[in-house]
């Protein structure tokens, strides 16, 4: 039975480097040399491999470069140490929910999902700090990111004091805050799946710079796109009112999208709304198709000119299948077209030929359509015929780069949410996040957003799901950064935290919103059976106790040492750190089964089978062990099974080799302890 302990790799997030330096030893053993401080990569032997010219100069190197940079890169592949802690009673749907909401240091806990979540997220939206000259709250003190993460949020140190300033007086203002998202962006890329994408939000102070390291990050060729989202104007501007900000977009792997000639298609802005007024007035009219014409170019007369609907209005003619336009160029596009005799269906003469050819390449492909109520006719042959379009048919499209969002309808309705109270300075308007799901994701598609801030984004997923029955997921994470009750601009935030009883942070704003979200949407769509709850989980170091001698206090501090774990932790903390560390989602199911007087867990399944029991008896060795091999059996898990046990809980080291030797007997290899 091997004791895992705070050294080992199982207890840590994954170790990026080693893993890294793997690939390349497997792909290149000659590559991977001894170095004074242990194993090294030639870079001699690297420009031999792929031609001395295709390996330049980092000075010379095309791209970004700052002070930090090569920290901030390794930080990124600094394994954490720390863990998850569940929350069940800051929760929503605890034993049923799929959706997390972290609370934490988001660097700390990208490292951490780094085993359970890699390669399986297929959109991550963020909109991190936009670097607008006042303090943000990460800090830049790259040594122990646990410690850091407790001063930051008061529960250490002294009380919640920002760790870093970024005023546009420093003379690292860029440095600063590039230092804070590169590692980020490296820990978020190995979350995505091959076929995924994220979006970043951004304003005019950085957007350059996000350009140049996504560029690194992702690779140039993986760009997507520049989306800009006009929120409101600023009439006191001094020269220009700037009220537009940028969401740069990059796939993980553009190639294999294009191998599969994956397209994206997205519903015009405003069909829903035409189609429930259409509805409306069929029934109001009996169907009088004049009347409904009416009412449909009544509707389209309050849509302005600069509204994203007003294409709309170009179909003005109705009948059973709604607002359509018969207007369409049935030409084939350039060139010299199909030229077949297609014969008018009232007079039997041929009619009229396109001037480039029919738009079809086979009269059978022609009839097809007219079959559908396609192809429009004119009176008689000398008249050519028109492709007719159908609204309800047609209402998807690639979605366009420009987007305009009026920022004070998005706080009004977030407002709406907390009482009328604004507890939130500019969140995120949840319809165009909904917009963007529904774009970039399937229904059973997994998103993240590490900057969550008020929740939008998984305010949005609910809302799809909601639309077309998905069963999307969301992992949140935001930083529990302290409110300031003296601050005039969190003193409602701060006020209304106090009021609910709870600590005095942003992310109990986000709680609280996807709480409010969730029951309203319930309430609006009780027919609505998905999930609209969240399991909450808090960043903490690690549950396995870590060897800290003190030389004044040695004895003392050996006694401690006895007990392996952390005596303030659960039975509940260490089966979640053991889902992290070995891999497994935070939303897998956990059983329970007594098993004589010990309980016994079993997550996944079968993967893991846990049994945390404070003392075991080696009279009761045997039938605990005899009982877990039966209960495996039973289960049938797909792959291997580790069985944990607490370290502390054996008697001696015979009670713990006679139970891993019956285990093993039974096919049970891999037996650890804590």
């Amino acid at each position: 039975m091997k004791k895992l302990t705070a050294a080992d790799p199982e207890t840590k997030s994954p170790d990026l480097a080693a893993a890294n330096l793997a690939a390349l030893r497997a792909l290149f053993p000659e590559l991977v040399t001894e170095g004074p401080d242990g194993v090294a990569v030639n870079v001699d032997v690297l420009k031999q491999l792929v031609g001395d010219k295709t390996v330049t100069d980092a000075e010379e190197k095309y791209g970004l470069n700052w002070h930090g940079k090569r920290r901030a890169r390794q930080l990124a592949l600094t394994p954490s140490t720390g863990t998850l802690r569940p929350c069940p009673e800051d929760s929503v749907d605890w034993d049923t929910t799929q959706n997390l909401m972290i609370e934490g240091d988001n660097l700390e806990v990208l490292k951490l999902l780094q085993k359970s979540y890699a390669g399986k997220v297929k959109l991550i939206y963020i909109d991190p700090p936009y670097n607008t000259g006042k303090d943000f709250v990460y800090p830049d003190n790259f040594q122990d990111n646990i410690k850091n993460y407790l001063e930051l949020t008061g529960q250490t140190g002294e009380g919640g004091r920002k760790l870093s300033s970024n005023t546009e007086a420093s003379g690292r203002f860029h440095t600063d805050w590039l230092n804070m998202m590169y590692p980020r962006l490296k820990l978020a890329r190995n979350l995505l799946r091959e076929d995924g994408v994220i979006l970043i939000s951004i304003d005019d102070a950085e957007v350059a710079n996000v350009r140049r390291i996504a560029d690194e990050v992702f690779g140039e060729e993986n760009f997507m796109a520049v989306l800009v989202w006009d929120r409101n104007r600023k009439n006191d501007a001094k020269y220009f009112s700037v009220g537009h900000e940028y969401m740069l977009g990059y796939f993980k792997n553009e190639s294999l999208l294009a191998a599969t000639q994956t397209v994206f298609r997205g519903q015009k802005d405003g069909v829903d709304e035409v189609k429930a007024e259409f509805e409306r007035l069929r029934k109001e009219t009996g169907g009088d198709w004049d009347r409904v014409r009416k009412g449909i170019l009544d509707f389209y007369a309050k849509i302005p000119a600069d509204d994203p609907r007003f294409p709309l209005t170009r179909f003005t003619k109705i009948d059973e299948k709604g607002p359509y336009r018969d207007d369409g160029n049935i030409n084939w596009p350039g060139g010299d077209g199909p030229r077949y005799e297609v014969l008018h269906p009232t007079t039997k003469q041929a009619c009229k030929l396109p001037i480039s050819g029919w738009r079809y390449p086979k009269p059978e492909r022609f009839w097809e359509e007219v079959g559908k109520g396609r192809i429009v006719f004119g009176p008689d042959e000398t008249t050519v015929p028109r492709v007719r379009t159908n609204l309800f048919e047609n209402s998807d499209q690639v979605m366009v780069s420009v987007h305009y969002s009026y920022a004070q309808t998005s706080a009004n309705q977030f407002n709406a949410l907390f009482d009328g109270k604004r507890v939130f300075d500019n969140p995120k308007p949840v319809d165009d996040l909904r917009r963007l799901v529904a774009y970039l994701t399937g229904p059973d598609d997994l998103v993240c957003d590490f900057f969550a801030g008020s929740g939008s984004t998984g305010h949005g997923v609910f809302l799809q799901n909601v639309a077309d029955n998905g069963h999307r997921r969301f992992v949140l994470v935001q930083l529990p950064e302290l409110l300031d009750p003296t601050d005039k601009d969190q003193k409602v935030a701060a006020e209304f935290c106090s009021e609910l009883g709870q600590p005095l942070t942003i992310a109990e704003l986000t709680k609280e919103r996807l709480r409010r979200a969730g029951k309203k949407i319930r309430e609006e769509n009780p027919l609505f059976a998905g999930d609209l709850g969240f399991r909450v989980f808090k960043l903490a170091s690690s549950n396995i106790r870590a060897w800290e001698p003190d030389r004044d206090k040695l004895a003392e501090t050996l006694e401690a040492s006895i007990e392996h774990l952390k005596t303030d932790r659960t039975e509940q903390d260490i089966l979640f750190e053991l889902l992290l560390k070995l891999g497994l989602d935070l939303c897998v199911p956990i059983e329970m089964k007594k098993i004589g007087k010990h309980e016994v867990h079993s997550i996944g399944a079968g993967t893991v089978l846990a049994c945390l029991s404070e003392k075991i008896p080696q009279s009761t060795v045997e039938p605990l062990a005899l009982g877990l091999v039966a209960w495996h059996k039973e289960l049938k898990p797909a792959g291997e099974t580790t069985v944990v046990f607490r370290d502390s809980a054996f008697a001696d080291d015979v009670a713990k080799t006679n139970l891993t030797a019956i285990l093993q007997q039974h096919g049970l290899e891999t037996v650890r302890s804590l």
